[in-house]
């Protein structure tokens, strides 16, 4: 039989465990407490496992489901001393002898005596598995260990754990303390709050005074103005009327209490709404900022070549792939963040874009510059292609995991966060507005493309190799479009058709309101469409949602009508290019 002995070092915080002259260090706070679960004693037990949640060490959130399932066990040395074991299966011998496999408490790892992993018979095992009462203080224990957890979205998860039905009434003392803890984050602190008023909000109602200590308890969450409180107010009406109807109170106090319960529900229904006109604002913008990356180049190549090509939206599907390959070779994963790849995937996003972008002008646009029917059905075809080699090579759908940083958002006020993956976004943008900018303003290059645009003749009587231009031009259009792919993979799904489904329509209607071959005209109709996009799909009338399928409906008829007050878009062409439209 193997042995265990239980020293305590002179760092409290550290025990020694020799198992067969194996010697580990364990975290005193754990290990501590867990004899104390054979004890026997509930009121002991209970203390340990309050003790052990304040840990916060999340590994016992494991620990405490097997203990309430009665797969903990206490396994005692030949002296009798306490060693808490788990069993998840058992093994069965010839001779129908039961045998236990054991692991340990806190890392799952497998028991071991001697090297191996215990095996006892089952009969030596002792049950400790916990009664009805204590049953329930486990489940509960199992998230408020976030409480005390040190990260901070385990935390405040729990804290948030705390507030939803079923309350949890024993984790109050500990969501006050957070409450008044000036060392916590504010948001924490203003969450556990809240908790504590929907606890109490949400208690059952036997007597008019505990009526009372329920309004009183909305009129806190209304100063807070807590959205998750805005949904348990019908009920709380409804249980309001049903009380009056039953004569346990009169129309006088629940004509109060409804006019109370009103008055909060309004004020909240005021703060939602506000908070959900912010929230569509800003991913109304943040979508307005991928239609300006794939526009940018979808309105030079239209306003140099004349060539409507169909296949842009694919080119940014060649972005998103790219990046999905990136991430592969870095081998980027949940579990496994490596969070250079997002940033590596930038450039090499860009380089496949525009390497796709060059065959396909040198094979198929190329002889059709100034033939807008022809090339739409061309590269119509081109894009088909596209998409089915893809999806001959990926299948219908793939992962790309976002990097952690772009996780959770910045909170500008309460309850309007902004998500970092769509500053990104915004940021990425910017910059790809800014670079092209500097690329058509401020280069030789820029100058040529400006002026191949203006008069192609003219410009190749004087020199410019007009050819070349458009190669350059049509390569630097396909890699934004790469650059727009890369973008969407954080915020978005990636499918080998996610360019035609969600892009190349919105990405027209943004050049042609916004003017041919204009950056500012593409800069203002990106954003304009985007927002508009986002306010018309969450719409109701009588019931009916327009959503985003009739959304694509009212603002193509919007764009239509628009156009026919300004056919030229919101900045016309101007000069010799003007003149030439």
């Amino acid at each position: 039989m193997g042995f265990i002995t239980i020293s305590f070092a002179q760092d409290e915080d550290i025990i020694t465990v020799e198992t067969e002259g194996e010697t580990k260090a364990q975290p005193n706070g754990l290990l501590s407490q867990l004899p104390i679960l054979a004890s026997g004693d509930d009121e002991l037990i209970a203390e340990a496992i309050t003790k052990l949640a304040k840990t916060g060490d999340t590994r016992l959130e494991n620990f405490f489901e097997l203990y309430r399932q009665g797969s903990v066990y206490n396994w005692p040395t030949e002296d009798g001393e306490v060693r808490i074991v788990v069993n998840l299966e058992t093994e069965m011998d010839d001779d129908f002898n039961e045998f236990a496999p054991l692991v340990e408490p806190i890392t799952g790892k497998p028991f071991l005596i001697g090297g191996k992993q215990a095996k006892p018979d089952l009969f030596d095992l002792e049950d400790i598995s916990p009664g009805r009462k204590l049953r329930s203080l486990v489940n509960s224990s199992k998230f408020l260990i976030r409480l005390f957890s040190p990260d901070y979205e385990t935390k405040i998860s729990g804290v948030k754990k705390c507030g939803d039905p079923p309350f949890m009434v024993e984790a109050l003392g500990s969501l006050e303390d957070i409450s008044k803890d000036p060392g916590e984050k504010e948001k924490i602190r203003w969450t556990a709050s809240e908790s504590m008023a929907l606890i109490d909000f949400g208690k059952k109602t036997e007597e008019y005074t505990g009526l009372t200590g329920r309004v009183e308890a909305l009129a806190k969450l209304g100063a807070l103005k807590s959205l998750r409180a805005l949904a348990r107010i019908a009920s709380f009406e409804k249980e309001i009327q049903e009380l009056q109807s039953s004569g346990k109170i009169s129309s006088t106090e629940s004509g109060s209490l409804l006019k109370k319960t009103t008055s909060i529900r309004k004020d909240l229904e005021s703060h939602k709404g506000s908070v959900e006109l912010a929230g569509n604002l800003f991913r109304g913008v943040s979508y307005g900022s991928v239609l300006i990356l794939i526009a940018l180049g979808l309105a030079i190549t239209f306003g140099l070549m004349g060539v409507i090509n169909m296949a842009h939206g694919e080119l940014v599907m060649i972005g998103a792939y790219a990046t999905y390959e990136v991430q592969m070779y870095f081998g980027h994963s949940p579990e496994n963040s490596v969070n250079e790849y997002y940033f590596f995937a930038l450039p090499i996003a860009f380089i496949a874009s525009a390497a796709v972008g060059l065959l396909m002008e040198k094979f198929v646009v190329r002889h059709l510059y100034n033939r807008p029917l022809e090339s739409l059905l061309a590269t119509w075809g081109v894009s088909l292609l596209l998409i089915q080699l893809v999806r001959l090579r990926y299948g219908d759908n793939i992962g790309v995991n976002a990097p952690t940083w772009a996780r959770g958002g910045y909170e500008i006020s309460q309850d309007v966060v902004l998500p970092f993956a769509r500053l990104y976004l915004l940021a990425l943008s910017a910059a790809c507005v800014a670079f092209i900018y500097f690329i058509i303003r401020k280069t030789r290059k820029g100058m040529l493309i400006r002026a191949t645009m203006q008069n192609r003749d003219m410009a190749s009587s004087l020199g410019v190799r007009t050819r070349n231009v458009d190669r350059f031009t049509f390569a630097l259009g396909s890699g934004i479009a790469g650059v727009a792919g890369y973008g969407w993979t954080i915020v978005g799904g990636v499918t080998p058709d996610m360019g035609t489904k969600l892009f190349i329509v919105d990405s027209f209607l943004v050049v042609v309101a916004g003017g041919v071959g204009e950056l500012v005209g593409v800069l203002c109709s990106g954003l304009g469409i985007g927002v508009i996009t986002k306010l018309i799909e969450p719409l109701e009338f009588g019931g009916f949602t327009i959503g985003p399928v009739w959304g694509k409906v009212i603002l193509l008829a919007l764009i239509v009508a628009f156009i026919q007050y300004k056919p030229a878009g919101l900045f016309a062409p101007k000069g010799r290019l003007g003149d030439k439209k």
